[in-house]
Formats: structure tokens, C-alpha cells, sequence
């Protein structure tokens, strides 16, 4: 088999980083990262949080499976979890699938890859769970060059941004979860929650940053745990934050995703006390409803996450929150619903992931009943989502004037005549597009290669002139640094 390859990644933020790190190991080992048309291999990184994503994934094989009848040869690897979910029975409904990994099974990916190229009869499984975080292999010091960013993301959770140059960087803390939430099929996909070593995550943090990285975001599960399980060493959540913002040069740090009832007071404080932990949290409501949360078995209720709120606000006035919203829980009443709107308006999420329920197997409320008719989800979500619509664009409007610190990412899709717009998010993590005051690169306005990415990674000063409804619109008022 052709050494090429090609990532196709669905979504959270772990299963980006997870994509990024395979893509690192494979070009470690000769492998080429190359376009779809390319490419032998086609790796497909799935999620199963939602019954849309993992129908995606099918409908991603079988348009694989046309694509590969005039490529003899092609083949595929599975991984993620709905991987770990159907497991061998890839093998059957698609021919060309020869691996499947799960959560665990990633970190023995790359040699089972190459065993596929040598031997084109093999076909492997790594579906196993382990007792203890998988340490992966350091595919950082390995090269000091870095993959090109070619895989394609379908993010359908927090937004997720493949980690293609160093300036942004996601490193794992943890695996799996412990919560069991009635709805959630994380504990069956990804295992029981395993927590990553201080030191490791230190140690590849340090070399994140003296590779260029000038923002980190760290991920898990629930971060708020992180610790607590039996491979835990004694570094909790709010250590290893302040561990990791004491690294020179990191400029900006991140987490996600937190649980509400895990929050430490002590990972609260740190918003108003560690300079480069930026004003934005995700933190998951699901539900406005105490009866709703009681069946969800989420373990607050509201009174609860309307206190944390309120300390974090205390301790950071600018903090942005967003948050995760399920409609049509089995039993949730229109005055159920009711409650989740007030919460909303209550806390003014500046965005918020909402979604209409869907029964996941193995789960909890599978056998709840009565269960929602589909036609009141769809209604209730359309409401839900347009009055956040409303609350974001207000959130936006009352940022127009104000100035603040754009690290850019990418040349941006608006361009104006004689005006060159690059992309970059604030510190809350607010997406900005700025006018830059300096001369027009070559190839801005769609040709990043052509521009030299010349600014990526670059800060600078922005002076918010307009929101749009999901973004700003900003000048520069001080030059990239």
C-alpha cells in the first residue's frame, strides 16, 4: 500500500487533538499527509455523543466506498467512539475497513497502520479498555516539522481547530469519564475516567511552548476531576492549572470541558489570579429544570449553578460562558422548558451547543419514558436557539468600542479592496476578524501559502468597530507582536 493518508475527523476538541497527534506519528514513521484525491489511506475519526454524528460517519464510508472503486486498494481505518462502539462489525458492512480503534486503542494506531501496509490481508482491532491513561509516544521531538493540516474537521461539539501550525496547541490531561449521566454514552465509548500524569502533561506543555505555541488549551472529559481517579498522583485540577501557566512564554491557557458539580473553588479563583487563564469558560447546564437535572442524574441543581455563576463572575466581571443544552429529555414538560429559557436569560450564555434529545444505546434513559414527540423537540429547539440567537447578538453589540488582544489564526474570508482582514479570536475566545493597517500581503484573501502566513500565531491590538452575529468585526490600533 501507497504510504499516503488522509484524516477525517468528527467531533470534540479530544478527537482533533487525538487526529493531530496520529497525523504526527504516521509522517514520524514515512508516511505522507496528502489531499483526499491523493490518498490510500483514509483514516475517519468518529463521534457518537449524538445519533447525527455517528450516521455521518456511515455516510463518510460509504462515500469512501464509491470513491475507492476506481482505487484499488483503498483502505480505511475506524477509530473514535463509535469505533469503539461497533467494533469489529466495520469489518463486515465495509470491506475496505481494515483497523478499528478506540479511545485507548489510539496509541497502538500507528504501529497497526504499518502492519496494514506491509500485510494487505491483516485486519486489527484495538478495542480494549486499559487501567491507567494510554501514554502516547513523543511524536514532538521527533521532527521539527510539522504535519500540514490535512484533515478535514466536523466539529459538532465546542469548537474544535486542527492544531495546524504551533501557535495553538490542545495536549490531553485525562481519558474517559465517571459521571454515568442518564443520557451520555462517553462511559461506554471512552472508558472509565483515567487521569494523565502531572509531569507528562507538563512535560509536553513545555515543549508545545518552546516549539511557538502561545496558547494551550487543555482537554478532558471533566477536566474539574482531573486527579481524583485511582491512577491519580495527588495534583488536582487547580495544581496543575497554575502548574501549566507558569510555563515562560505561554501567553493565553484554556480548558474544557468542566463539569458543574466538580468545580473546585480553588479553579474559580484562579480566573481572577492567573494572568494568562483566559476570561471564557464552557461550562454544561443541559437543563433549566431541577427535575430535568434529577433525571438527567447530573448531581446540581439549579440553585447550585447559578452560585458558581456568581463566584465566577466575582472572581472575573469579563468572563465569557457558554454552555451545552439538551430539549426533549423523556419526561421534560413545556414547564421544564420554560425553566431552561429563563436559565438562559438569566445567565446570557454568550453561545450555547443545543440539541434535541436522541436515545444512544446502552444509556440510562433509553428506558425513560414518556419520551418526547419529535415534532415538540424540533419546536422547543427552534425557540431555544433563537433566543440565544437574540442574547448573542446583544452579548456582541455591547462589545463594539471596546479594544482587545486578537491571536490570529488565518487569513480571513472577508477581504476589502486595498484592506487585508486576518481571523483570530479574544481572549473570551470571541471570534474577530481585524482590518490590518499595514500593506496587503500577497495571497491574502484566500491564498494563505501565497501570503507566507505571515501573521499567524502574531498578536495584536483590535478595536472592536462592529458585531456581526456570530463574530466581530475589528481594527488594528497597535502593531503584531
Amino acid at each position: 500500500m501507497d504510504k499516503t493518508f488522509h484524516i477525517v475527523t468528527f467531533g470534540c476538541q479530544m478527537n482533533v487533538g487525538d487526529s493531530d497527534w496520529l497525523a504526527r506519528a504516521l509522517v514520524s514513521r514515512g508516511w505522507r499527509q496528502v489531499p483526499e484525491e491523493d490518498a490510500w489511506l483514509f483514516v475517519v475519526n468518529t463521534c457518537s455523543v449524538r445519533d447525527k454524528p455517528e450516521q455521518k460517519v456511515y455516510s463518510e464510508l460509504g462515500r469512501l466506498a464509491a470513491f475507492g472503486r476506481g482505487k484499488p486498494g483503498l483502505t480505511a481505518a475506524v477509530g473514535g467512539c463509535v469505533a469503539q462502539q461497533i467494533g469489529r462489525g466495520f469489518f463486515e458492512r465495509f470491506p475496505f475497513v481494515r483497523l478499528v480503534f478506540g479511545s485507548d486503542g489510539i496509541a497502538g494506531a500507528p504501529d497497526a497502520l504499518d502492519q496494514l501496509a506491509e500485510d494487505a490481508r491483516a485486519r486489527i482491532a484495538l478495542l480494549d479498555f486499559l487501567g491507567t491513561y494510554p501514554e502516547r509516544e513523543d511524536v514532538l521531538t521527533l521532527s521539527t516539522k510539522t504535519p500540514e493540516p490535512a484533515f478535514d474537521v466536523d466539529a459538532g461539539e465546542p469548537e474544535a481547530v486542527p492544531d495546524g501550525h504551533s501557535a495553538q496547541a490542545f495536549v490531553n490531561i485525562m481519558q474517559g469519564c465517571d459521571n454515568f449521566c442518564a443520557y451520555c454514552i462517553v462511559p461506554y465509548t471512552r472508558g472509565r475516567q483515567k487521569s494523565r500524569s502531572a509531569e507528562a502533561v507538563l512535560a509536553e506543555c513545555r515543549i508545545r511552548v518552546e516549539q511557538g505555541a502561545r496558547e494551550i488549551t487543555l482537554l478532558g472529559q471533566n477536566v474539574n476531576s482531573y486527579g481524583l481517579d485511582a491512577g491519580g498522583t495527588g495534583v488536582g485540577f487547580a495544581e496543575l492549572l497554575r502548574r501549566v501557566a507558569a510555563l515562560p512564554g505561554l501567553l493565553r491557557l484554556r480548558f474544557t470541558t468542566s463539569h458543574p458539580k466538580d468545580i473546585d473553588p480553588a479553579v474559580i479563583r484562579a480566573f481572577g489570579e492567573l494572568e494568562n487563564l483566559c476570561p471564557a469558560l464552557h461550562l454544561p447546564l443541559q437543563a433549566g429544570s431541577d427535575e430535568v437535572l434529577r433525571r438527567m442524574g447530573r448531581k446540581y441543581d439549579r440553585a447550585r449553578y447559578l452560585g458558581i455563576v456568581e463566584a465566577l463572575r466575582q472572581a472575573r466581571p469579563d468572563i465569557a460562558l457558554t454552555t451545552d443544552l439538551i430539549v426533549g429529555f423523556p419526561g421534560e414538560t413545556e414547564d421544564d422548558f420554560a425553566q431552561t429559557l429563563e436559565m438562559m436569560e438569566r445567565v446570557r450564555f454568550e453561545s450555547s451547543f443545543s440539541f434535541r434529545y436522541s436515545d444512544r444505546p446502552g444509556v440510562a434513559s433509553l428506558r425513560m419514558s414518556p419520551k418526547v414527540p419529535d415534532e415538540i423537540g424540533q419546536e422547543r429547539l427552534l425557540r431555544l436557539q433563537s433566543l440565544q440567537n437574540v442574547i448573542t447578538k446583544e452579548s456582541l453589540k455591547a462589545l463594539e468600542g471596546c479594544e482587545a488582544d486578537v491571536l490570529l489564526e488565518a487569513p480571513s474570508r472577508r477581504q476589502d479592496e486595498g484592506a487585508q482582514f486576518w481571523r483570530g479570536r479574544d481572549p473570551g475566545g470571541r471570534v474577530v476578524n481585524v482590518r490590518m493597517s499595514g500593506p496587503r500581503l500577497p495571497g491574502a484573501g484566500g491564498d494563505a501559502e501565497a501570503s507566507g502566513l505571515a501573521l499567524c500565531g502574531r498578536m495584536v491590538r483590535a478595536r472592536i468597530v462592529e458585531a456581526k452575529n456570530h463574530s466581530l468585526l475589528g481594527e488594528e490600533v497597535a502593531p503584531p507582536w
